[in-house]
């Protein structure tokens, strides 16, 4: 007997009993909580993984409640049964953490009823078939999220950075809300399936135009993409269960918008062409910036922006399989991270020290450079020949992580380098050029038939394609020779403005008058 629909639906569900019970007993050391939120979060994951199971083996219909407007959906697919899963296993790991990290605060029960309920707002905005449906959950994310930024209301940077997210998250809704207006008064539904649908026969007029444009802002909003991305780097005054939880499932919720969409946001070149830069930018930016940071956790706050930078540059490329392995692929990386970052230090102290870094020359870089790229050219036309042609958006993808390839290359390559890391790093570069074209293959292979292809490059698409493979280059060979430049004082001074993001954070802090707000009281 066929289920009429997905068990994922039930995943947020299955919550509801825990947050009843951690909203009745939100103090200190409230019993058996804890166990019965963690539990509760691993009957969601299996839920989504059931969900994702059924997704696989057959089509199955989605659900949805009210007309019009207003009409709340969820849709099952194998895009959105996939994060469902990704997101019920990351929250049960988050979940089993808080039990011991959360043990004996004043406030812990409620701190499981917050937790719990933006889990359970995550999953149901990840499998939403309608925009409307996106609009609630996302709403019920930033509500909860703040509340768990202010988990201690008596830190005046908690408080900074509870206010810094509600208005740049909120500002995301307002994107959507924007949006959705447009696009019910040009296409008469909010349905993504009908959308898309409407947008490929009957184009996107200047209503769509203006709707996906308003859906891109809203993605760049909430995947803290330059400039506003400065409220990402502060949340750390929250318990680190939270800074999980937010770097590994809610900061993908711009990238999950966009793929869900991905046949409308293709309809629009300009959009396509705003993410490309937008996302270009915030990925060079936040990478250079996160070089730069000696705390563990800020650091990983640079690295998650950089990263969903990148995310925003695949879409805008039309690499959608390709965006969405990497949202799946980071988030389980940032959560391990986070989670494990309390030891981090004690083991970098543990480390033998390896003695001084080979410095490669510029001849050296020049070769590394290279031969990289002849290797990726072997593997490509290797790729190509098994699997078939890839579009040039690959092609250029595949090399833009080739040049950080490159960088290793190069430090095997210096003349006092061992011949030891002059084979470990070319293993590395060979090791990465075979498995981007393998995982390409591979996500190409489960999500291709659901997602639109890239779209063929017209003169737009190739100046961009150009102008990104040429940026990422010239960054990745100055970063290679940063060592023979780093003693000029001219570096120092870079070093100082990069650290401190290049001051953009605290236009937003004097905007909303966070100033003020940190501010001691005088005596």
């Amino acid at each position: 007997m066929q289920l009429a629909f997905a068990l994922s639906f039930l995943a947020p569900f299955a919550l509801l009993p825990a947050i009843l019970v951690a909203l009745a007993r939100p103090g200190k050391r409230p019993g058996s909580l804890p166990q019965w939120a963690e539990m509760s979060a691993v009957a969601a994951f299996a839920l989504a993984l059931a969900g994702l199971v059924q997704t696989a083996l057959g089509a199955v219909p989605g659900v949805g409640i009210l007309e019009g407007a207003a009409r709340l959906a969820l849709r099952a697919d194998l895009v959105s049964t996939a994060m469902a899963t990704l997101v019920g296993f990351i929250g049960w790991i988050v979940m089993r953490y808080s039990r011991t990290y959360l043990d004996g605060e004043a406030r812990e029960g409620a701190f499981h009823a917050l937790m719990l309920t933006t889990l359970a707002a995550v999953l149901a905005f990840v499998q939403a078939g309608t925009l409307a449906a996106a609009i609630l959950a996302a709403v019920v994310i930033g509500i909860a999220l703040k509340r768990l930024l202010l988990f201690y209301p008596e830190r005046a940077e908690a408080r900074r950075a509870a206010t810094k997210f509600a208005v740049v998250w909120h500002g995301g809704d307002a994107m959507l809300v924007l949006a959705a207006g447009l696009l019910f008064a040009t296409f008469g539904t909010l349905e993504f399936a009908a959308l898309a649908e409407a947008a490929r026969t009957d184009g996107l007029g200047i209503g769509g135009t203006l709707a996906v444009a308003g859906l891109v802002a809203a993605a760049a909003l909430k995947t803290a993409s330059f400039p506003l991305h400065g409220w990402l780097t502060e949340v750390m005054e929250a318990p680190t269960p939270v800074s999980a939880l937010l770097h590994a499932g809610i900061i993908n919720s711009g990238g999950v918008l966009l793929i869900a969409n991905a046949e409308l946001v293709q309809s629009s070149p300009g959009a396509m062409a705003a993410l490309v830069m937008l996302g270009g930018l915030t990925a060079v930016f936040g990478a250079a910036v996160m070089l730069t940071q000696s705390a563990v956790k800020t650091a990983l706050a640079w690295s998650t922006i950089s990263q969903m930078g990148f995310m925003l540059l695949q879409c805008g490329l039309g690499l959608w399989t390709l965006a969405l392995l990497h949202i799946i692929a980071h988030s389980l990386y940032k959560a391990h991270a986070f989670l494990s970052s309390g030891g981090a230090v004690t083991e970098v102290a543990n480390i033998r020290r390896p003695g001084p870094v080979a410095v490669p020359s510029v001849a050296a870089v020049l070769k590394s450079f290279g031969l990289a790229i002849l290797l990726y050219a072997a593997i490509a036309g290797l790729f190509t020949a098994i699997f078939g042609p890839k579009s040039p958006q690959a092609l250029a993808l595949g090399t833009i992580l080739i040049f950080g390839v490159a960088y290793l290359v190069a430090q095997g390559l210096a003349d006092r380098a061992p011949v030891a890391l002059t084979k470990r790093t070319a293993m590395a570069s060979l090791a990465t050029a075979v498995a981007y074209f393998a995982f390409h293959v591979s996500s190409q292979a489960i999500w291709g038939p659901i997602l639109p292809a890239a779209p063929v490059p017209g003169d737009l698409e190739w100046a961009l394609i150009v102008l990104g493979v040429a940026t990422f280059g010239l960054v990745a060979f100055a970063q290679a020779l940063f060592p023979l430049w780093a003693h000029h004082p001219s570096a120092a001074g870079l070093r100082v403005h990069l650290t401190n993001g290049l001051y953009l954070n605290a236009l937003l802090d004097r905007a909303i008058g966070g100033f003020r707000t940190t501010r001691a009281p005088r005596s």
